[in-house]
């Protein structure tokens, strides 16, 4: 047997990467943003118009002054719009573990600790790769730079921490600045500041779209509004500058200071001269008005936040994009943590051939903490039926699972579980991995089976990928097989890519002799000298699915199954003669029982007989004697007293 491997031309493959880069090929310039119009997305060629952005204005509005944000940002991504996608995830998503795979494999870990991301919108984003294929190589080209730059993934991790803390602050997350809320609002034009400035001093020379970020940064720094927060912020934290002399005694304590000199900022707009304070104080007395210091700075404060109110509103969705690829790069960590490789596939039209997956593992398999054995997968075809045979527990369904991620992560731009692939786009995918029982359900199984099939039918297009795992094992073989082998005839109309796995293996095997469909593959389970899966797959039928040897890997063996029997006999043998015991002489018998023998006699028979008798009173009537005493009257007597009397 020989692995699965086809002729394909080298140069129809990208090179193998530099060690430490994905296989991409160059990015290209991301499409630039007119100044600060757009939303600068690291999603989007063309980011798509809000119809909620006045409600979100709004309630950012409303989350600087009262400091209650009524989950502005979790509302926000939620209602997030998605690029346009031909996928529907209720035909794979419950299959494949959509949930899981982001819950464990996209992780985002910063400075040592992981963040709390918006799961749902990591999983919006993957379960509908988009239809324009700008989107996706927008997206790859993100994660070329980022994983081939250690300085851009770092200047990334500090923009998303500071759209973190600013995302704190405006939640209200740190109580104690609630009692001033002034104070609480500088802070949070100070956090506003910072994540600008950290924008446009990042990702310099950057081709992809982390160029968006910094030009958006430098265009938000133009504006009046950036000019005024700043100057604002600096009249806060810089009014003055005084130079003291500092008097110092003998025993090195201060004994006092003189103000030598104070020079207050006037190069800042908001700082004026002592004599324009007066006057200012002296005509607002005059006009009538009355209010202190302190009022005057939190209408200053809320007239800076409305001049950079519309530029921060298109931070809110801009946290959830980030997480996206923070997670992406915190599943290439774990992959690399377990040994394992991950890349950016080449995306080709089904048109154009092979099929090449190169070290393919599970991810699942990785984040459930197990070993995951790489694979390779090669096929002469993409539009093919690949028919996948061999024993049970040989990897078969993590196979199937494996390529269906590869599938959709590829598509969606991101990075996939394989050290080199190159797949064909899929206008959608049906897997079909999990057949549970349930308590409505009007069919046995193998109607199940039946409308599983009917729904595959209802549901594929022409070119997608289908998942199968066991067609048609719901039924006695020889039905089955002419069920089976119509499904795989009238497939190939359709001209998918198609996994399907079965223990049919006489079947199968006719059908690769006869080779009367023309796109369909076979491979089977490798097996070592032992007979023991290998977890590699070579071409061919298997000869045999090795029930007997998973029975006694499970301890489903004759001599198993008898000795459990066995077993349960005595265990029911001891309990009846223990009842029988029970019944005659217990220690909690009626009425009449009550006496010289009952364990719970009154005072009278406390002494030689009582169940609570001192040691001396231990003998042999006594109802918790110790194994000396277990004989004719103890209610718990142990296997001694059963025969006898019992």
């Amino acid at each position: 047997m020989h692995p699965i491997r086809a002729q394909v031309p080298a140069e129809s493959i990208a090179r193998p990467p530099e060690p430490g880069k994905p296989c991409a090929p160059d990015v290209p310039h991301a499409p630039a943003l007119p100044s600060t119009d757009k939303i600068p997305s690291l999603l989007f060629v063309d980011p798509p118009a809000r119809t909620d952005l006045d409600e979100l204005r709004q309630s950012l509005s409303f989350a600087f002054t009262s400091g209650v944000s009524g989950g502005l940002f979790s509302q926000a991504l939620d209602r997030a719009p998605i690029a346009p996608s031909t996928w529907d995830p209720k035909s794979f998503a419950p299959d494949l573990f959509l949930e899981e795979l982001v819950a464990r494999c996209f992780r985002v870990r910063v400075g040592g600790h992981e963040a709390v991301v918006n799961r749902g919108f990591i999983l919006r984003v993957l379960s509908r790769p988009p239809s324009d294929t700008r989107v996706t190589e927008l997206r790859r080209g993100v994660l070329h730079e980022l994983s081939g730059s250690p300085t851009f993934r770092t200047q990334l991790e500090r923009l998303y921490t500071a759209s973190c803390r600013m995302r704190g602050a405006l939640e209200g997350a740190v109580a104690g600045k609630k009692f001033d809320p002034t104070r609480r609002q500088l802070d949070v034009l100070a956090i506003v500041k910072e994540v600008f400035d950290l924008m446009s001093g990042s990702f310099e020379g950057a081709r992809s779209g982390l160029s968006r970020l910094r030009d958006f940064g430098q265009a938000v720094q133009a504006t009046e509004g950036y000019r005024s927060m700043a100057d604002l912020l600096d009249y806060d934290e810089h009014l003055a500058t005084l130079r003291l002399d500092i008097r110092v005694g003998a025993d090195g304590r201060i004994r006092g200071f003189d103000v030598v000199t104070v020079r207050e900022r006037q190069e800042n707009p908001f700082v004026l001269s002592p004599v324009r304070r007066w006057l200012a104080k002296l005509e607002m007395f005059f006009r009538g008005y009355s209010f202190g210091d302190g009022e005057v700075m939190a209408r200053l404060v809320d007239a800076v936040f409305e001049g950079v109110e519309d530029q921060v509103v298109k931070l809110v969705p801009l946290v959830g994009e980030m997480e996206v690829y923070l997670g992406a790069l915190g599943f290439r960590d774990l992959a690399e943590a377990a040994g394992l490789e991950v890349c950016l596939p080449e995306l080709r039209s089904a048109a154009e051939g092979e099929r090449v997956l190169l070290g393919l593992f599970n991810p699942l398999l990785v984040a459930g903490g197990g070993k995951a054995v790489p694979c390779d997968v090669v096929t002469d075809r993409a539009d093919t039926t690949l028919l996948v045979t061999g024993p049970n527990s040989g990897g078969k369904t993590r196979l199937l699972q494996s390529v269906a991620l590869t599938q959709l992560l590829a598509q969606a731009g991101m990075f996939v579980p394989a050290r080199r692939a190159s797949v064909a786009r899929v206008p959608g995918l049906v897997v079909s991995l999990i057949q549970e029982t349930k308590f409505d359900q009007s069919e046995g199984r193998l109607g199940m089976e039946l409308l599983r099939i009917r729904a595959l039918f209802e549901e594929l297009g022409p070119g997608a990928m289908v998942i199968l795992d066991e067609l048609c094992s719901g039924t006695n073989p020889s039905e089955g097989e002419e069920i089976f082998e119509l499904v795989v005839t009238l497939l190939e109309k359709l001209r998918p890519q198609a996994f399907i796995t079965t223990h049919f293996l006489t079947f199968a095997a006719r059908l690769e002799r006869e080779k009367a469909i023309r796109n369909l593959r076979f491979v089977q389970v490798e097996l070592d000298a032992a007979q023991k899966p290998t977890y590699q797959f070579v071409d061919g039928v298997a000869a045999t699915s090795l029930a007997a040897q998973a029975a006694a890997r499970l301890g489903v063996t004759r001599g198993e199954l008898e000795g459990l029997i066995d077993r349960n006999i005595d265990r029911n043998q001891l309990a009846s003669r223990a009842l029988s015991v029970v019944g005659r002489d217990s220690a909690f018998a009626g009425p009449s029982a009550v006496g010289r023998d009952s364990a719970f006699a009154g005072p009278s028979a406390v002494g030689r007989d009582s169940a609570f008798a001192g040691p001396s009173a231990v003998g042999r009537d006594s109802a918790f004697a110790g194994p000396s005493v277990v004989g004719r009257d103890s209610a718990f007597a142990g296997p001694s007293v059963v025969g006898r009397e019992s």
